[in-house]
């Protein structure tokens, strides 16, 4: 599993802790982006401490995707066939990994899902769920895919399916990352599953979204969407 950070000090031990308890068969990896408050210690502290567990130490902090595209191709270059992703706040629970490995069977990416039928959101402000849910319904109607919770951030991905979506030609590096990877996934004709999580809003930390973050991914989004449009109409015209 692939954990993003920064300053998560608070955070890094204790998710590391819980999912190692509940997944001991999984690897950690934690790429922190320098940051200035000492999790880069703390995730050396723990990898000196357990073998399943190591550190990618990037040198400025250039956005949540951007750190896990530098995650993935170490764990490529590695040779693991299966590769997740996870908040390292505790947002995303290490005891409902299971949920999204059972799943993996029968998909070629895997998302935990706030948005499905079983799926929660717990203490998030109202304003902050609705901008979420009407995000992702602006996701579904522009883009044309069918995935509940394309912003989600906690995935398993096959080996296959990161080869198959050419991650060096990604260029986004904020959360439209997530609906970036979900959205080159169904273009490659692979498979989506979506499984019921319980997402929990962090009780230590800052959160790094914002208005302007979200805002930004939006505009992302609509230009995709746009592209996307024009280029079903030119293929429409080439076939009449």
């Amino acid at each position: 599993m692939v954990i993003p950070t920064y300053n998560e000090s608070e955070n890094l031990e204790w998710i590391v802790g819980r999912l190692r308890a509940a997944q001991p068969g999984v690897d950690v990896m934690v790429v922190d982006d320098n940051s200035p408050d000492g999790t880069g210690d703390i995730a050396d502290k723990l990898a000196a401490e357990d073998d399943a567990v190591s550190v990618v130490h990037r040198t400025e902090k250039a956005g949540l995707g951007a750190a896990y595209l530098n995650g993935f191709a170490v764990a490529l270059a590695a040779d693991y066939d299966v590769i997740g992703e996870m908040d390292a706040d505790g947002s995303h629970q290490p005891e409902q990994l299971q949920r999204l490995i059972d799943a993996l069977h029968t998909a070629d990416l895997v998302i935990g899902s706030r948005y499905v039928p079983g799926g929660s959101v717990v203490n998030w402000p109202v304003q902050r769920l609705l901008l979420s849910r009407g995000g992702n319904l602006y996701v579904r109607l522009l883009l044309g895919i069918n995935v509940k919770d394309a912003t989600a951030g906690f995935r398993l991905f096959r080996r296959t399916t990161l080869e198959a979506i050419d991650l060096g030609a990604v260029l986004s590096t904020g959360y439209v990352f997530q609906t970036d990877l979900a959205y080159r996934t169904l273009t490659r004709g692979l498979r989506i599953t979506e499984v019921p999580i319980e997402f929990i809003e962090r009780e230590r930390g800052d959160s790094k979204m914002s208005g302007q973050v979200a805002s930004e991914s939006l505009k992302l989004i609509t230009r995709w969407g746009l592209a996307e449009r024009r280029a079903r109409l030119r293929r429409s015209r080439s076939t009449t």
